[in-house]
């Protein structure tokens, strides 16, 4: 009945959902002409905001460009991760990996685990580790005569996307260890909350983080083993869809000193080292608690240096990596747009008023279920971040709650619907050849039972 549930959820918001950026747009719309009513009745200094204000106010560069850092930032988190999965060894991992389940319900806790796992570690590692995973594994069951459902493991290749943003590429909590990196992203009213910024102290590496991330990594094998369909005539075999082979993308050896250049490892290990060493760096004078965007980058970048061994190699992956980066890159100024024409306003206020009242107990669930309802129609952790985060702190800050669980309140929110939101999942389906309509049904089953765990530990911590 659930798994029902899921599927006919899904497909009303594949047949009225629009694309993204057409959502982006229409939210820019309708966020420009609540802020012109809202000021009309509820003036902000005195005197309605004019519609010229409004237009200034979305154009300055701490409106539509204020997010620019930002975005360079969440499209390396991107690449980095899916240039790192794309690499020899991983693949060669995952072959192994892919020998060694022996039944379907194996097979789609397995899956479901290293997702998850991977995308704690990177978020963009682990949705395209799960889907190498995932193919690689009913390509070998249905080699070995294992007649596994294969839905069940795209499904199960999923799962990191249900974990990320409590992991250690989460965008909002680590955008705000630091004052500097906060103020690229929230606007002065929000900043006074946190002060010289979140440690990670308070938000991923928080009793109540590790209870929920761990807890989660319990929970989605156990579920996606009991989801496995008992009979053969309900299993949908590897074979019935439409794979493509992968391609190999081993370089040829070198004929000239150019190509020598962009084949040596010698290269790639220099600048990989170099990099490892600014990171050994920050930690050092900083400590790992006030680890940021940038140096989860950077080690990321160094680990996919070391594992590809060449800057050619390198190259290529993040090539195709790359095209993932195109609704960054496009959305992520109208959000910004967003957040300026809201606060320039006073709604951002007067939403932050409105959701205090909630008080200590209720602001943290409000803020979650609503962090659920808008990454809907803003898919991406980031950008959602942009919006909701003024909010959610102001908020917060009101009823007494520290900013800290007020971060991760908004990451839980966003990390849950995932499981309905088809966005991300887009290059998932690309290599596994599946539908979403294939899988939304056991991503919403399992979507129920994560988010009463993270409302749960919301409540309790």
């Amino acid at each position: 009945m659930i798994s029902r549930l899921g599927l006919r959820l899904s497909e009303f918001f594949r047949k009225t959902a629009p694309d993204p950026f057409v959502l982006a747009v229409l939210l820019t719309i309708v966020s420009a002409a609540a802020a012109l009513v809202f000021s009309a009745t509820r003036p902000v200094a005195d005197e309605p905001l004019t519609p010229a204000a409004l237009l200034d106010a979305w154009r300055a560069d701490t409106g539509l460009w204020k997010f620019l850092a930002f975005s360079m930032q969440m499209c390396l988190i991107l690449v980095t991760g899916h240039a790192l999965a794309a690499s020899r060894p991983v693949a060669r991992a995952i072959q192994r990996l892919a020998n060694l389940p022996k039944t379907p319900a194996h097979a789609a806790a397995m899956v479901g685990l290293i997702a998850a796992l991977t995308g704690f570690i990177n978020w963009g590692l682990g949705l395209i580790v799960g889907a190498l995973l995932a193919r690689e594994v009913g390509r070998s069951l249905s080699s070995r005569g294992v007649r596994a459902h294969y839905p069940l493991l795209v499904a199960s290749g999923y799962m990191g996307l249900l974990v990320w943003h409590g992991g250690l590429s989460g965008s909002a909590p680590l955008s705000t260890t630091t004052r500097d990196a906060a103020a690229k992203v929230l606007p002065d009213s929000a900043l006074v909350h946190i002060g010289d910024g979140v440690p990670l102290g308070q938000t991923l590496f928080s009793p109540m983080n590790l209870v929920v991330s761990l807890g989660l990594l319990a929970l989605i094998p156990i579920l996606l083993w009991l989801l496995t369909p008992k009979s053969d005539d309900q299993l949908v075999a590897f074979d019935a869809f439409d794979v493509e082979e992968p391609v190999s993308t081993a370089l040829e050896k070198p004929t000239s000193v150019p190509e020598w250049l962009e084949r040596t490892p010698l290269l790639a290990w220099v600048l990989a080292l170099t990099l490892v060493w600014a990171f050994i760096q920050f930690g050092r004078e900083k400590g790992l608690q006030r680890l940021g965007l940038n140096e989860v980058n950077t080690i990321m970048l160094a680990l996919g240096l070391i594992f590809h061994g060449s800057l050619a190699s390198y190259g290529r992956a993040v090539e195709d990596a790359v095209r993932g980066c195109a609704g960054i890159i496009i959305q992520f100024p109208l959000y910004a747009g967003i957040m300026a024409m809201l606060s320039a306003s006073g709604l951002i206020q007067a939403l932050s008023e409105a959701l205090a009242k909630g008080g200590e107990t209720g602001v943290p669930i409000l803020t979650f279920l609503s962090a659920a309802i808008v990454n809907f129609f803003v898919p991406s952790g980031g950008g959602q971040w942009g919006i909701q985060g003024p909010i959610a702190l102001e908020a917060g800050a009101a009823a007494g709650i520290a900013p800290g669980k007020m971060v991760m309140a908004v990451a839980y929110g966003d990390q849950l619907t995932n499981m309905l939101q088809p966005f991300w999942a887009l290059p998932l389906l690309a290599i596994t050849g599946a539908k979403a309509r294939d899988i939304v049904g056991y991503t919403a089953v399992v979507m129920l039972f994560a988010g009463a765990w993270m409302a749960l530990a919301l409540l309790l911590f």
